[in-house]
């Protein structure tokens, strides 16, 4: 008896850290934009004979195992499963802590600012639910989830929107409403074509996390810095505005305002930007003065969108590669 599920990382488009509770509802007018991609983080559970779980990080090329005496309250909040922690903690709420080998992958390089561990989350917790034949609630596992998650990142609230792609699809409009989120789709087959023409995705090399930032960010906004302030209500503005493009379908404006947030990012997050990256925009802003980019991630990761023309798209990819950086091939997954 084995499953295997899948769920999409997302590519943040506009919006990230209005996200977090409660800056969601303080703040008028927010809307997270994301996107589905075809980078997928995968999870198999195999039904075995051992007395506990044997893990197998395809991302830390590892296989632990670990006893069903061990997923008790003390070792689930100490140090016994190491970076295997969130996953434990997964497997430990739905109660599959024995007979099972269970293998990952998160979908992303690490640190890439794209939400993997995320994702993979989600995905682990739909793979349990069809495993042990349990009804999936995706907007309850959502729920549970983040919970988990923030309490193992322990550096403030953790935002929602990395998990919504994995169980949705699609291109997403996450609205947060009392009681929840509501999550609109704004998929069609036009908009796909369009940015997946308009948009490049790139893997610096450099792991980075965004979490502690997210969270200077947070103080910050209820410390009232008026820094702090504004620039999050301008990141609120824009994308508001960019959920207005696409719901009239003005996909130009989308891009355009993709990038406006991008160096919104830069003034909320010191060196949001490394040398690198700001050494291939300025030979981008050669190529063509229009060029943006933005980095993935709320507070910044090692991936980044390249926003351009249709006709600059193999030019722009020999760039990226002559500085030697990644170009990550994906496409928008259609609606779950």
């Amino acid at each position: 008896m084995g499953v295997k599920v899948e769920g999409s990382v997302r590519v943040d488009l506009l919006g990230g850290t209005l996200d977090i509770t409660p800056i969601n509802y303080v703040l008028r007018n927010v809307v997270t934009l994301n996107l589905a991609t075809s980078l997928k983080a995968v999870v198999e559970i195999e039904e075995t004979q051992d007395d506990g779980v044997l893990i197998v990080s395809r991302d830390y090329h590892s296989e632990t195992f670990f006893k069903e005496s061990d997923f008790n309250e003390d070792s689930l909040r100490g140090e016994t499963f190491g970076p295997l922690s969130f996953v434990a903690q997964i497997l430990s709420h739905l109660n599959l802590t024995t007979q099972a080998k269970v293998t990952l992958q998160s979908g992303s390089p690490p640190g890439a600012g794209l939400g993997g561990s995320s994702a993979m989350g989600v995905t682990l917790y739909q793979a349990i639910c069809k495993y042990k034949s349990i009804s999936f609630d995706r907007d309850q596992a959502i729920k549970e989830v983040n919970t988990i998650e923030a309490r193992i990142l322990n550096c403030g609230p953790a935002g929602y929107q990395d998990y919504y792609p994995a169980v949705y699809g699609g291109v997403l409009a996450l609205k947060p409403i009392v009681g929840g989120i509501e999550v609109e789709q704004l998929f069609s087959r036009e908009l796909k074509a369009f940015l997946e023409d308009h948009l490049t995705l790139v893997y610096s090399g450099q792991t980075r996390l965004s979490g502690i930032n997210n969270w200077e960010v947070y103080k910050k906004f209820f410390d009232n810095d008026s820094q702090t302030r504004k620039g999050m209500g301008e990141i609120c503005d824009l994308s508001f505005k960019a959920y207005s493009a696409l719901k009239s379908d003005d996909f130009s404006s989308l891009i355009d305002l993709i990038g406006q947030e991008g160096e919104l990012r830069k003034g909320l997050f010191p060196n949001i930007q490394t040398p690198e990256m700001n050494q291939l925009h300025e030979d981008l802003l050669k190529l063509q003065p229009s060029i943006k980019l933005k980095i993935c991630g709320a507070g910044g990761g090692g991936c980044f969108l390249i926003c351009h023309p249709k006709e600059l798209k193999d030019s722009v990819h020999k760039l990226v590669e002559a500085h030697q950086m990644t170009k990550l091939l994906f496409s928008i997954e259609e609606p779950l």
